[in-house]
């Protein structure tokens, strides 16, 4: 399966929020980062994780390999009066100096890495001390709720990201071993669950902005789907205009 999220940069810009508040509370509230750390942001796409961290004090850099996704994310920082260091590299080979950070984060992204060269890389540079930080922010898809329905429409159109992402519990222990590999130490992991409120039109967004639609199908293809995702959204949405979709932040963390 090719995926290039540049296909889908306005898309993702639009309607991939990014990491709820909750999760940046957490993260904060256990000391894994401080106001005032210098922290990297790998695969940053449009830069919403990267904006997190520097909203709250942080010294971003923020690195990915598609330009048109940078380009978002350097706008949108503009917009928001937000100053981050935008890299255009590879997480394996970032360019960036060693032993210089104190986090380095790759949020919703250490799957499309060759994960043992990130981790590698990672390992270089942080700081002695310094913390790795992998969360994901995962829909959840339940017998018969819209993210299993969408999921099964996205199946007939593209059965090899239903076979590597569809129908999965937002949770990744192998993430654990990558790190303990690369000699990391004191690995944690945390979830909590939480509803994100959608429009029909604003998930039918976010569905665009996946891997598994505007980022691998044909231009076709996406309009197809996306008329089928709108017709069998209206099942959802006849009394209640708002889809409470289930989400679940989960996190790894390990010291260097």
């Amino acid at each position: 399966m090719q995926v290039n999220f540049g296909l889908t940069a306005d898309d993702y810009a639009k309607h991939r929020a990014g990491f709820p508040d909750e999760f940046f509370a957490r993260i904060f509230d256990d000391g894994i980062v401080k106001p005032g750390d210098a922290l990297v942001d790998l695969g940053t796409g449009t830069g919403t994780l990267a904006r997190g961290f520097a909203l709250r004090g942080c010294k971003v850099s923020a690195v990915d390999i598609s330009a048109q996704l940078l380009e978002q994310a350097k706008d949108l920082s503009i917009q928001q009066h937000v100053e981050i260091d935008f890299h255009f590299a590879k997480a394996e080979e970032t360019g960036l100096p060693a032993e210089s950070f104190d986090v380095v984060a790759a949020g919703q992204c250490w799957h499309w890495f060759d994960r043992p060269r990130a981790a590698q890389e990672v390992m270089r540079i942080l700081k002695p001390g310094g913390r790795v930080l992998i969360p994901h922010f995962d829909w959840l898809p339940l017998s018969g709720n819209v993210v299993d329905v969408t999921e099964k429409i996205i199946k007939k159109y593209n059965e090899p990201w239903y076979e590597r992402f569809g129908n999965k519990a937002g949770m990744y222990p192998d993430w654990l071993r990558d790190l303990g590999e690369a000699g990391f130490v004191e690995i944690q992991t945390y979830s909590f669950d939480m509803p994100v409120s959608y429009t029909a039109d604003a998930w039918r967004g976010r569905i665009r902005a996946s891997s598994g639609v505007g980022a691998s199908l044909s231009d076709e293809d996406v309009t197809k789907f996306d008329a089928e995702l709108k017709s069998a959204l209206e099942n959802f949405t006849r009394e209640n205009p708002v889809l409470q979709v289930p989400h679940r932040v989960f996190v790894v963390h390990a010291k260097k």
